[in-house]
């Protein structure tokens, strides 16, 4: 029997500054959206949705707001709530929008001013005045919505817009940003989410909207209650533009300090964050990251409260991939397979369409670490569609009998490893790049996506940023802030699948 995980990578570091601050998140309504008083705009999706889609809609409720609230109390709106401005100058709502190149966009604020005034607002594009004192008129009610357009430039890959009051009564509410550059992106699409579409498990294999097989390659966060500060807009997009990565994992755990101590800041975070990874044309798996205790079924009621919101907020998205158990222990194959019988229909309730990636007994290990294999899954599947099971591996601890596991369990059953690293089991000692880079060799060879653990600057082996870089905000790009796993992962990273069309 190989050595248990007992996960030392679970603890978390010191210093470690709220989500909230660091990613500007507000409290998401709690109820949902009355019928609209008035036809909602017709592209109204969160973010962009593939090749076709201009413009792009992003809500004002996930955007980053500084002081306002997102409500959802007058009807009319689109998505799950708008934001009500306080009323004092300078409170703002802050956007971050992709244009696929340099240019010309016309931004159309939806809005609603119930007042008998004018509240300007100062329009900013990272950073620059794009119009210092535009008009937002009142609209008689405010469930009466209407829109405002400014005409600037986009530079290429992320922007920020900032709608900021100017007078002390505040802003409007506003509903949503509405991103048009006139022209779709280049042909066939220039992001992993743009060129492959809505995935889908065919076989084997995890495939693209065009039906082919392909594989993801990308990183995961460290736990969101310890190291937020490392997701930031400047390290996502050095993730996107500089690694290259197609996915990103989002890392919520359970317990030990994350959800279950507080499921509206730990589910809002997770909101802000798919939005980022979409705005950046990356897929990005949700990951139920429970560790202790290791049965998922005690945590089964807060996955289907999660899950449900989570899967209604983004089921218009093509990029959400949902993990629904992260390391089952100590548990046996059938309790996995029922939690996730009962959990993926609640899911497909809401989202028919997303991969739902399945944990496997002993640490995602398909039981080799409690003295099993893949049989136990390849003769008693998970009765549902469209899922896959995921496998986790650290090199230098799991080796060869690891290593054959995976490959033959490839061949019968879709496989996703959704977490791995290059030292031991508990992401510390040396790297083992050379048994690394076999593992690395099987998943391209047999189409098995990966994720490596972890984005974060935590001093153990297995972060890839040095100590303290996510502290000081970066710097994020190139190799001089990484460590040797980062180095090297990154380099790997960057050379991606071919993402095959036709």
């Amino acid at each position: 029997m190989k050595p248990p995980r007992h996960w030392v990578r679970s603890l978390g570091g010191a210093g470690v500054v709220t989500a909230a601050l660091l990613l500007g998140l507000t409290a998401a309504p709690t109820s949902s959206a009355a019928p609209a008083a008035e036809p909602a705009p017709a592209a109204a999706a969160a973010t962009r949705q593939g090749p076709a889609v201009a413009p792009v809609v992003h809500e004002a409720e996930s955007a980053t707001v500084s002081q306002g609230a997102v409500e959802s109390n007058h009807p009319g709106f689109t998505g799950s709530g708008f934001v009500n401005y306080n009323n004092v100058s300078g409170s703002y709502v802050e956007w971050t929008v992709n244009a696929a190149k340099a240019g010309s966009a016309k931004l159309t604020f939806r809005y609603a001013n119930g007042t008998s005034t004018n509240r300007p607002m100062s329009i900013a594009v990272n950073g620059a005045a794009a119009a210092s004192g535009q008009s937002f008129p009142a609209t008689a009610t405010w469930r009466s919505w209407t829109t405002a357009t400014v005409t600037t430039d986009l530079k290429a890959g992320a922007n920020t817009v900032r709608a900021t009051a100017t007078t002390a009564n505040g802003g409007p509410n506003v509903d949503s940003l509405a991103v048009d550059t006139g022209e779709g992106p280049a042909p066939g699409g220039d992001t992993p989410v743009e060129i492959n579409g809505q995935l889908k498990v065919c076989g084997t294999k995890l495939c693209n909207q065009a039906g082919k097989p392909i594989q993801l390659r990308g990183m995961s966060t460290h736990g969101l209650q310890w190291y937020p500060q490392c997701v930031t807009n400047g390290s996502l997009d050095a993730l996107a533009n500089d690694w290259k990565a197609d996915v990103l994992r989002i890392s919520m755990y359970i317990q030990e300090g994350g959800y279950e101590t507080n499921p509206r800041k730990f589910t809002d975070l997770v909101h802000s964050i798919i939005e980022q990874a979409s705005a950046r044309g990356m897929y990005a798996i949700v990951d139920w990251h429970m560790l202790n205790p290791g049965d998922p079924n005690v945590n089964l009621a807060r996955a289907k409260t999660f899950f449900t919101e989570i899967a209604q907020r983004h089921n218009n998205k093509k990029n959400v991939i949902y993990e629904i158990a992260n390391e089952p222990s100590g548990v046996s194959w059938s309790r996995i397979k029922s939690y996730a019988e009962q959990l993926i229909p609640v899911i497909r309730q809401q989202d028919a369409d997303a991969p739902v990636l399945v944990g496997t007994r002993a640490w995602s290990s398909l039981g080799v670490s409690e003295s099993s294999n893949e049989s136990e899954v390849v003769n008693n599947p998970v009765n549902a569609s469209n899922i896959m099971y995921t496998f986790h591996f650290y090199a230098d601890s799991h080796r060869e009998e690891y290593l054959n596991t995976l490959s033959r369990a490839a061949d019968r059953i879709p496989m996703f490893v959704t977490e791995f690293g290059t030292q031991n089991y508990a992401g510390e000692g040396s790297n083992n790049f050379a048994f690394s880079q076999r593992y690395l060799d099987l998943m391209a060879s047999k189409k098995i996506s990966w994720v490596n653990w972890n984005f974060s600057d935590d001093h153990r082996t297995g972060a890839v940023f040095k100590t303290g870089t996510c502290n000081s905000n970066g710097p994020w790009t190139g190799t001089s802030q990484l460590k040797e796993a980062g180095v090297w992962i990154r380099d790997r990273m960057r050379t991606p699948d071919n993402f095959p069309t036709s």
